[in-house]
């Protein structure tokens, strides 16, 4: 199918999937996937290693600040998927923990540090024909973007699928402390001053709390068919 080269924003909710569908459509439709959650993620993670990050989940702001022209965060493509690095170092497993996923809200919300995040993201999209995801792409980072997204799910599948996957990379945690921590970032990207989650006015909603991969990938297909006029239907790989 002859999709233009046009840029997709993924937005909403943590834990509704947003990484996976995007990762899913780029696979399908040949994008280049961006994570900029992965980004925030990883300034936490540095500052958490620099020392700059406090038990309250704020930091040292005038060395954070100081500290980011030196970090280079970057993504490269590894074994078909986009990682996260620092220099020459791969810190994609590092960046998914609870205890930074519980920096990585707050440390968003500081509006340097999302000057610095978009330039990067902008950077990566010059050449377009890339699908990003995150909470703000579609409504601050890339306002123009021809195709916007927005994810949800309901608060206890979403606290389910975030508990399971964090029980599978064997860390001690209970359902209940992974819905407080979901409800809390919720909140926090909610009313943050600075670019906080909402639905773009032009964004399509995906529900997908009954829904599995394939019906998401489906979906994607119908949108993108019905909004450039594609009569072409290729045969999805899910």
């Amino acid at each position: 199918m002859n999709i233009p080269d046009i840029i997709i924003a993924v937005d909403g909710y943590s834990s509704t999937g947003k990484s996976t569908f995007a990762k899913m459509v780029a696979r399908e439709f040949d994008f280049l996937y961006l994570d900029s959650g992965a980004m925030y993620r990883g300034v936490a993670f540095c500052a958490m290693e620099a020392g700059l990050a406090r038990e309250d989940a704020t930091f040292d702001e005038p060395a954070l600040k100081a500290l980011l022209p030196s970090l280079d965060l970057h993504f490269r493509r590894t074994d078909g998927a986009t990682k996260l690095y620092l220099g020459e170092r791969c810190i994609e497993t590092e960046i998914r923990t609870l205890n930074v996923s519980n920096y990585a809200s707050p440390v968003s919300a500081l509006p340097f540090v999302r000057h610095f995040v978009d330039d990067r993201l902008h950077a990566f999209a010059a050449d377009g024909r890339v699908i990003m995801d995150g909470r703000d792409i579609g409504t601050t980072v890339f306002p123009d973007a021809q195709v916007k997204i927005f994810m949800t799910a309901e608060p206890a599948e979403r606290a389910r699928r975030r508990y399971e996957e964090l029980i599978a990379k064997g860390e001690n945690v209970t359902l209940e402390e992974v819905g407080k921590s979901l409800a809390e970032r919720d909140y926090r990207d909610s009313h943050r001053e600075t670019s906080p989650l909402r639905r773009a006015d032009d964004a399509y909603v995906l529900d997908n709390t009954h829904m599995t991969l394939h019906e998401e990938l489906v979906w994607m297909l119908g949108l993108l068919q019905g909004k450039f006029g594609l009569l072409e239907s290729p045969g999805l790989s899910w």
